[in-house]
């Protein structure tokens, strides 16, 4: 079921986001200050289920993908395989119609969906880690408080005191241990978020205002981690 969303700001443009970083597959079409969304549970299922979700969300709208201003992924990080999978297609997509593209930090996504404030983005990324960011938000957008990283949850980045939201895949599996290392600050977590197309549409619609599109030759994913596996011995 498609879920549409007002959004005010940069009202003319028609872009087009795609996010597989998770377990999760998203579509969303930023349309004249609107939002149209699609999210399915893939699985392992998502280049199967990417280009369908496409074609769906542009012959609602009645687009083709050359009236699009854009094309914007979630760049990570996430899911290996998954990065490479939306890097790959909004590569495809766009050399094809001759667009640029935005790669949108799925961490942000992840804040952008937690809402306002204060917001300690984390998600699970195995091996008894998290993908870690802080941000908060300001008039003019998200300010960058603790860079993207890969950690334990006992080693996260510490933040400013004060009143913090947690969300993300991480606080739902180590929650006791994220709230421990930050002693008070996280007022509160929001369990079940997730980065989703729609927040990476909303926060890639200013960049393409502003003319921040790349040549799709130029995205790459941002894995983070370069180590997808434990060895037998590290175990």
């Amino acid at each position: 079921m498609a879920t549409v969303e007002s959004h005010s700001s940069d009202s003319f443009l028609k872009i087009l986001a795609l996010d597989t970083s998770t377990e999760y597959c998203s579509v969303a079409l930023f349309l004249n200050g609107e939002v149209i969304s699609h999210e399915i549970l893939a699985g392992q299922r998502h280049s199967e289920l990417i280009l369908p979700m496409v074609r769906q969300a542009l012959g609602e709208a009645g687009l083709t993908l050359t009236q699009l201003d854009g094309i914007a992924f979630g760049v990570g990080p996430g899911s290996f395989t998954g990065l490479r999978i939306a890097c790959g297609i909004a590569q495809g997509l766009a050399f094809g119609a001759d667009l640029p593209v935005v790669g949108i930090c799925t961490l942000e996504a992840l804040a952008q969906e937690g809402g306002g404030g204060r917001i300690i983005a984390a998600l699970d990324a195995r091996m008894s880690q998290i993908y870690h960011a802080a941000y908060e938000k300001e008039a003019h957008g998200w300010q960058l408080i603790a860079e993207p990283a890969l950690c334990s949850p006992e080693d996260a980045p510490l933040v400013p005191n004060g009143n913090w939201t947690g969300c993300g895949s991480g606080f739902d599996k180590y929650d006791q241990a994220l709230r421990a290392r930050y002693g008070g600050s996280v007022k509160r977590t929001i369990s079940g978020l997730r980065p989703h197309a729609r927040s990476i549409a909303q926060l890639a619609a200013p960049r393409f205002a502003m003319g921040g599109g790349i040549d799709p030759a130029d995205a790459m994913p941002c894995y983070i981690r370069n180590k997808v596996a434990l060895k037998e011995k590290e175990r």
